[in-house]
């Protein structure tokens, strides 16, 4: 394993403890993930990949809700693959296989193996080493027709450069826009890169862009709790103003952009 995906595990090993915690006391995650797997649900597939599946909520969520389906994970973290290994056995699933690796590893992983869907969801991509290569590994892996239902950290979260600027710090307002992002702690260095919609579409030209969606225009983003608080309901009419915007090009100006590409070929 490279110094660069040793750093990476590192990160994810020391918050795997208390991940499913913080999520489950977090609605605007929660929120988000349903979200994302709703986009998911819109294809019909029958071996998926999930990259970065954390403790294996979403491979244990895909296992129950598609007992025919073949799924597959790949996560960098060891502390994470024992926390969905164990999860994926409490739930006697046997369609679900989850293995620790990188993106570079799926292909020695799972050879010979076709995917018809890959998803992402909160920006693992964002901590690859080199994001041109994993797309050219994704298309290798990825069936004719197949769908990727990609996530990224965005480059360009323009109200959380507004509101760090307005409380001073101007680190954290303009690190996305550094050649490494760092991540949301303020005590952990993530090894990361922030993209735009793009680079995204650039690196991932071979495939058709199929739809875009942003998160968190409006919305406070997850890790802005007291803002989300002090909001309460009202917080949901900014989620529907968000879902407004994703008409018009500030859907590129939110925390997250999902971007679902099709590979050419017959479905």
């Amino acid at each position: 394993m490279s110094r660069y995906y040793s750093a990476v595990e590192s990160y994810y090993d020391s918050d795997a403890l208390d991940f499913d915690t913080r999520y489950w006391n977090n609605p605007t995650l929660q929120r988000m993930r349903q979200d994302f797997r709703e986009e998911v649900k819109r294809f019909r597939f029958t071996d998926m990949l999930e990259i970065g599946y954390g403790t294996g909520l979403d491979l244990v969520h895909f296992g129950r809700t598609h007992p025919g389906v073949r799924v597959a994970g790949i996560d960098i973290s060891g502390g994470m693959h024992e926390l969905a290994s164990g999860r994926i056995v409490r739930e006697g699933l046997e369609n679900v296989r989850a293995e620790r690796g990188s993106v570079e590893n799926i292909e020695n992983l799972f050879p010979g193996r076709q995917f018809d869907l890959v998803y992402v969801f909160f920006g693992a991509l964002n901590t690859v080493e080199d994001l041109q290569k994993a797309s050219e590994i994704l298309y290798r892996v990825t069936s004719p027709g197949g769908v990727l239902v990609l996530s990224f950290v965005n480059r360009y979260y323009l109200a959380g450069m507004i509101l760090e600027t307005l409380k001073l710090r101007f680190r954290a307002a303009f690190s996305r826009l550094m050649p490494e992002w760092g991540g949301y702690s303020p005590s952990k260095q993530l090894p990361s890169r922030c993209y735009g919609w793009r680079r995204i579409r650039k690196t991932f030209a071979g495939f058709r862009l199929l739809r875009e969606k942003g998160y968190c225009i409006l919305h406070p983003a997850w890790y802005y709790h007291r803002i989300s608080r002090w909001l309460g309901r009202y917080g949901r009419l900014l989620w529907k103003a968000d879902n407004l915007l994703n008409r018009t090009p500030a859907r590129y100006l939110g925390e997250y952009l999902l971007v679902i590409f099709q590979k050419p070929g017959n479905v």
